[in-house]
């Protein structure tokens, strides 16, 4: 693999001033979606203290990406111009924190027992939190997205102790009554027959959906497999992932024009880092 470094212009979401990053080349390409070339991300290398990054949500307002990490229970904004520091604030103890989601002024995390964590900053910047618990135990999870068509958050099972190796259950939590209410399921046998294997033990770490396709994009770690589905889960392509590139994917995002932003953790090999892919697909006329 080569490696390019330079300070540069993030031009997909209109940078004026951006942080000294890596640009990355990939050596064998890779099948990508639609619009995306995963093979040639723009690479922000992120400091120690988040080499267990785990979920993002973009920021447009400032163009910064919020991010928490595994175990201690801060919140961090991660500026992608220069000249800004990065910011954290403590929102709760240690714990397994696992995903993070925006909505409105409101933060959202997943703890890996299905637990909410939800949170806010009042008029002098301090954090007023409230806790969800998950109404099972015996489960875990990675995944945490926002639907805006059902204003509702959704849990996606990593290892749930219903499921086979045929599905992976979605449980939603509704953002108006603030209660889990509904749950449906994503069939892995397709998925498992999309890659060529008759069956796979399916572990996704991260997805979210679309802003223009409406498409949801699961990230796996462990499988080193992208797959897009529809909102409701059905599959509809998958795309292995280059493992140097995607050292270990925990966190998925995008920018309102559709850029793509994917936080890797360090695991044990250099620093941990946001990916970031333009989204160069032109609309239907």
């Amino acid at each position: 693999m080569l490696y390019r470094y330079a300070c540069f212009i993030f031009v997909f979401i209109a940078f004026t001033n951006s942080r000294c990053t890596q640009s990355v080349d990939a050596g064998i390409p890779y099948k990508s979606p639609d619009g995306y070339d995963l093979n040639k991300p723009y690479l922000l290398k992120l400091p120690v203290e988040l080499d267990e990054i785990s979920g993002v949500a973009f920021y447009g307002r400032d163009t910064s990406v919020f991010a928490i990490g595994d175990e201690f229970g801060y919140l961090y904004k991660i500026p992608l111009t220069k000249g800004n520091p990065i910011q954290k604030w403590k929102f709760s103890s240690l714990g397994d924190y696992e995903d993070l989601v925006m909505v409105d002024k409101v933060f959202y995390v997943l703890q890996s027992n299905g637990n909410i964590t939800a949170f806010t900053f009042d008029d002098h910047n301090q954090i007023l939190t409230q806790l969800k618990e998950f109404p099972a135990s015996g489960n875990e999870f990675e995944i945490l997205y926002f639907d805006p068509h059902i204003f509702k958050l959704i849990l996606l099972c990593k290892d749930c102790g219903t499921d086979k190796k045929k599905a992976l259950t979605a449980f939603y939590f509704n953002l108006l009554n603030k209660q889990f209410d509904d749950s449906s399921s994503i069939n892995v046998t397709a998925i498992a027959n999309m890659v060529g294997e008759k069956k796979i033990k399916f572990k996704p770490s991260a997805a979210a959906i679309h802003p223009i396709t409406d498409e949801l994009y699961i990230i796996s770690s462990i499988n080193k497999l992208l797959v897009i589905t529809d909102r409701k889960g059905n599959p509809k392509q998958t795309f292995p992932i280059d493992a140097t590139l995607f050292k270990q994917p925990e966190g998925i995002t995008f920018t309102p024009q559709g850029d793509l932003i994917i936080s890797n953790e360090a695991a044990d090999r250099g620093a941990a880092n946001l990916l970031f892919f333009k989204y160069n697909k032109k609309p239907k006329s």
